[in-house]
């Protein structure tokens, strides 16, 4: 780098500097109070199907469970994952799976997502959920609170989602709901499939 010329007060970043853990993966994890309301919320039950995508910790998938759901807890990081995998090896509604949250195949069965994911990955994430041959019921997803906004003015993205999904701002999610706390303040979009679907 001898001879590159830089600002005066100007950090030279070394090549292996990585973000953080936070910046890198979005992860801002739900308190356990509000994690057991955005379960509640969705009425699960025994015979329902539920996806937990990016499912972190657990914080979700324990109430998920709770309810006598199948749980598909989905998460890509790999400490994250080893530790959910470690925390549920015994249980038998969840099953830990190590994907892509955009990874095109979902369930071919009827199914409900419940999921706190990264906010960088809503939009096409949103997307997925409402294609033409997803099974999504009903979805109860934590998003930065703007986006949330957005979607229920707008409808939900995608060719023909509008037509297929109702899309709400369910409830307001305080900073203080997480553990960071997040730059900005969270929402619930709740999509619902239409009848007839």
């Amino acid at each position: 780098m001898s001879g590159a010329r830089r600002r005066p007060g100007t950090a030279v970043r070394s090549a292996t500097t990585q973000p953080s853990p936070t910046r890198l993966w979005g992860w801002h994890r739900l308190r356990p109070e509000w994690a057991e309301q955005l379960v509640s919320a969705a009425g699960l039950g025994p015979g329902d199907l539920v996806l937990d995508l990016g499912a972190g910790d657990g914080a979700l998938t324990a109430p998920l469970a709770a309810t006598g759901a199948q749980v598909l807890a989905v998460e890509l990081h790999p400490q994250r994952l080893a530790r959910l995998r470690e925390r549920f090896a015994d249980h038998p509604r969840v099953h830990v799976l190590g994907l892509d949250l955009l990874d095109p195949r979902l369930p071919a069965r009827r199914f409900h997502v419940v999921a706190n994911p990264p906010w960088s990955l809503a939009k096409p994430l949103i997307r997925s959920l409402t294609d033409a041959r997803s099974r999504l019921i009903g979805a109860q997803l934590v998003l930065q609170r703007g986006l949330v906004a957005d979607f229920d003015r707008r409808g939900a993205a995608g060719p023909g989602a509008r037509a297929r999904f109702r899309a709400e701002y369910a409830a307001s999610v305080p900073r203080q709901a997480f553990r960071p706390s997040p730059p900005g303040p969270a929402a619930v979009l709740q999509l619902t499939a239409r009848r007839g679907r």
